[in-house]
């Protein structure tokens, strides 16, 4: 299924990306440091949601407090979550 977030504190602003059961794939940033994001999408695509937690979360840009990498693994994570329940983000 096809799912999009709204990135907080990026550079990014938005991903969008598929997920099926818990492997992601075709991960598109929007906006952003371009060269950076194409090689997280290339990557990162196949990975599931738990690799993309371990590999991404709690990277930070700067003093954001946040990256547009580990703005993804709170996406998928997000995503996992709500497809479980049925549910869109």
């Amino acid at each position: 299924m096809k799912y999009s977030y709204k990135t907080k504190r990026t550079c990014s602003s938005k991903i969008s990306f598929d997920l099926d059961d818990d492997i992601v794939s075709s991960i598109v940033f929007t906006n952003g440091c371009e060269g950076n994001l194409q090689t997280i999408q290339r990557l990162l695509d196949g990975c599931t949601v738990e690799q993309i937690e371990e590999k991404c979360g709690g990277i930070q840009c700067g003093m954001r407090g946040t990256s547009c990498a580990d703005q993804l693994s709170v996406a998928v994570r997000k995503a996992y979550n709500k497809s479980l329940k049925g549910e869109a983000i």
